[in-house]
């Protein structure tokens, strides 16, 4: 079928006209979704900022004591590997230092390796420096300081990073009952040192590559 000129420019000119809508559409989706972007809760893993992690400082209208366990805030992001600790009440960690700044951890063994080599994670402050660490009740998602917890090693269970951890209880009965559904060994906190807390890193590596 032959197409006049005049049709072939009127088929032009739509064309065209739809082209940019349909761009403008997606830019506007584009950026509306980049505004308001936050990752399904389902990652995996989050690949960690490409800068230092800040501390969050202690807000003195918070109500709480300087050293005391804190909500963690939403934004918060893990310094070890970037995921977001808020969605992981069972798993979560945080560290408070002396001047009152704050970092939180989506899981104990994350909080390990950082106490092992903070400066490896852009960290300013030494472990010394720490003034209070708390790890989550693995039952019920309460704060506990982590060296009263009892903390279970190489169970069936998988953290948050999908790979082995050190889900955290505040008796020891509680970490026998896990033991006796996911299988394991507890541990204390001065009990986890460098050597452990290697091979943890090593097993995570091994399980998800960045």
């Amino acid at each position: 079928m032959t197409v006049s000129p005049m049709r072939r420019r009127l088929l032009l000119v739509g064309a065209a006209g739809a082209l940019a809508a349909g761009t403008a559409l997606l830019w506007d989706y584009g950026r509306s979704a980049g505004a308001g972007f936050e990752p399904p809760p389902e990652d995996i893993c989050i690949v960690a900022p490409t800068r230092v992690t800040p501390a969050h400082a202690f807000d003195p209208a918070s109500g709480l004591a300087i050293y005391d366990a804190r909500p963690i805030p939403t934004e918060a992001r893990c310094p070890v590997c970037g995921m977001y600790p808020a969605r992981f009440p069972r798993w979560a960690a945080q560290i408070i230092f002396k001047d009152g700044d704050a970092h939180f951890f989506d899981s104990p063994v994350d909080l390990f390796m950082f106490l092992d080599k903070p400066q490896s994670f852009g960290a300013e402050r030494s472990a010394a420096e720490a003034a209070a660490i708390y790890v989550a009740d693995f039952r019920s998602g309460t704060w506990l300081p982590a060296r009263q917890a009892v903390f279970v090693r190489d169970s069936r269970a998988r953290g948050p990073m999908r790979g082995p951890d050190l889900p955290a209880f505040a008796a020891e009965s509680a970490a026998q009952t896990f033991i006796a559904e996911q299988g394991g060994r507890m541990l204390r906190f001065d009990q986890i040192d460098a050597s452990v807390v290697e091979g943890l890193r090593d097993a995570n590596h091994a399980q998800h590559m960045h």
